[in-house]
């Protein structure tokens, strides 16, 4: 196994990943929401990795499980997962399901990209899902070549993410009609005072950046395909 690039756990000069996770995502009446208000099309997540390789036999880990929609789902169909979050709000409604649902073969670690510290043999897949935007640009790549060394060679990682693929030309003209796009409530949607906070406060940034991050991290993009509203990116990459 690759040996995790720097930082080490613990390193004073490490990026706080828990101050960088999102004021909502550390509030529990939002925890509480978000299931409501985000479908993380678990089955067809779960489809698309079949597709690629997951078996019964595989183990993944998940960086930013959530409320655990993935981690819940991908239980059934591999032989472990390490759902991996810095909010331990999130982690507390996962651990509610995998109560509930008598699931053995979840570990949840209280972690982030930075700070997880892997046991055992390397895992075959990664799946993050709307967790590493929360990172600025130079910790997205550190993280991205922490993962890397995770994976053995012919590894998956599944990324989505807020990951803007408009021209440069056209970022305000992109950035008003997603928040536009927003409501006016909190419950059941998304606000556009969300949306405007995700773009404000947080760390989304170009395909073309996080596309050459994911390479020179040591994965061979196979799949990347994007919104029509060029706000949202999916990749799956493969270790090489």
């Amino acid at each position: 196994m690759t040996s995790p690039s720097l930082p080490r756990p613990g390193a004073g000069w490490i990026l706080d990943e828990l101050a960088s996770a999102g004021r909502e995502n550390l509030d529990e009446s939002h925890v509480r929401r978000y299931d409501g208000k985000e479908d993380a099309d678990a089955p067809g997540e779960i489809a698309l990795l079949r597709d690629v390789g997951l078996d019964a036999d595989a183990r993944l880990i998940e960086f930013g499980s959530g409320t655990g929609q993935l981690t819940v789902a991908a239980a059934s169909a591999c032989a472990e997962v390490i759902a991996v979050d810095v909010s331990p709000a999130m982690l507390s409604a996962l651990e509610t399901k995998i109560t509930a649902l008598d699931l053995s073969n979840v570990t949840v670690v209280n972690g982030g990209f930075l700070t997880y510290e892997h046991a055992g043999d390397p895992v075959q897949f990664v799946y993050s899902r709307f967790a590493l935007h929360h990172l600025p640009d130079f910790w997205k790549a550190v993280a991205l070549r922490r993962i890397r060394g995770l994976m053995a060679p012919g590894g998956v990682l599944r990324l989505w993410d807020v990951v803007y693929s408009f021209d440069l030309a056209d970022t305000e003209t992109a950035l008003e009609a997603w928040c536009a796009s927003g409501g006016d409530e909190i419950d059941g949607e998304w606000s556009r005072e969300e949306l405007e906070e995700h773009v404000r406060d947080e760390h989304s940034t170009f395909t073309w950046l996080l596309e050459s991050m994911i390479e020179r991290s040591g994965f061979s993009i196979e799949n990347a395909s994007y919104t029509e509203d060029k706000i949202f990116a999916k990749y799956v990459a493969r270790a090489v």
